[in-house]
C-alpha cells in the first residue's frame, strides 16, 4: 500500500471542457465518485472507447445528467449494440421516479470527424488485443487508452499533437495493453509535444515510474488537469 496520493487510482476516464461545454470519455464503475470529486454538474455528451466493464459499467450514474433531456452518447456500433442488449431501459424505458438515464445513441464511423457539443472529434481505430476500439483526437489532443497496437492507417491521426494521453499498463508485455516501453516507442514515433501515461496497474508507482521517464513524458494521476495548446 502506497502512502503517495498519486498512487490512489480509480479506473481511467477523462473530462474535456471548453467554452462551457463538457465531454466525458467512458463511465467507469467509480464514475459517480469521480463526478462528485470533480464537482461535475453538467454533461453535453459522452464518448465511449469500448464496452469493457472498467470503462462502461458506470452508465447508470449518467441519470443525473439527463433529467430534462436525453444525453447524446457517441460510440462504435458494437458498443451501441452492447448498450441496446445490456441496458435497453436507458433508450426506451419509462422513467421510474427519475431513476434511469435517458440516452440518445449516435454511432461513430472510423476516421470521420464529427462535431460534438462544439468539439471536433475524430474516432481513431486502435487495437485492444484482437478487439478494435476507438481512440479520440480533438484538435491537438489525443486519448488512446487500452491500446496494444496502432494500425498503420491510424498512425497519421496521431501526428502533430500537443498532448497525447496513452495507456501503459505495466513494464512487461501484455496481450491487450501497451507496456510502458511500448507506449514510449509509440510516442517516439508520433512525437507529440508532451505525453501522459495512463491506465497504470498498481504495480507501477507514480514517483518510481516518473523518475525513469524521458523529458516530456509524465505519469498521469487522478484529478490531473491539463490545458491543451494549439
Amino acid at each position: 500500500t502506497s502512502s503517495d496520493v498519486h498512487d490512489a487510482r480509480y479506473r481511467s476516464s477523462i473530462l474535456i471542457q471548453s467554452k462551457g461545454k463538457t465531454l466525458l470519455v467512458d463511465t467507469t464503475p467509480e464514475f459517480r465518485l469521480q463526478a462528485l470529486r470533480a464537482n461535475l454538474t453538467k454533461l453535453d455528451a459522452v464518448l465511449y472507447t469500448h464496452a469493457h466493464a472498467d470503462h462502461f459499467n458506470g452508465i447508470d450514474d449518467l441519470r443525473v445528467f439527463c433529467k430534462h433531456n436525453s444525453l447524446p452518447v457517441y460510440c462504435k456500433e458494437e458498443v451501441a449494440q452492447d448498450i441496446r442488449d445490456r441496458f435497453p431501459y436507458v433508450l426506451h424505458g419509462e422513467d421510474v421516479a427519475g431513476g434511469i438515464p435517458h440516452l440518445d445513441l449516435k454511432v461513430l464511423r472510423a476516421y470521420e470527424e464529427v462535431e460534438i457539443a462544439s468539439f471536433k472529434v475524430i474516432p481513431i481505430p486502435i487495437l485492444h488485443g484482437k478487439q478494435t476500439i476507438f481512440a479520440f483526437r480533438i484538435g491537438s489532443f489525443a486519448y488512446a487508452t487500452d491500446c496494444s497496437e496502432v494500425p498503420a492507417q491510424s498512425l497519421p491521426y496521431f501526428e502533430g499533437l500537443d498532448t497525447l494521453v496513452v495507456g501503459a499498463l505495466r513494464y512487461w508485455p501484455h496481450p491487450t495493453h501497451y507496456s510502458v516501453f511500448e507506449a514510449l516507442a509509440f510516442a517516439q514515433r508520433v512525437r507529440p509535444r508532451r505525453v501522459y501515461l495512463t491506465h497504470l496497474s498498481h504495480g507501477l508507482s507514480h514517483q518510481g515510474l516518473q523518475a525513469e521517464l524521458p523529458e516530456g513524458v509524465h505519469v498521469a494521476y487522478d484529478t490531473l488537469s491539463l490545458t491543451i495548446g494549439g
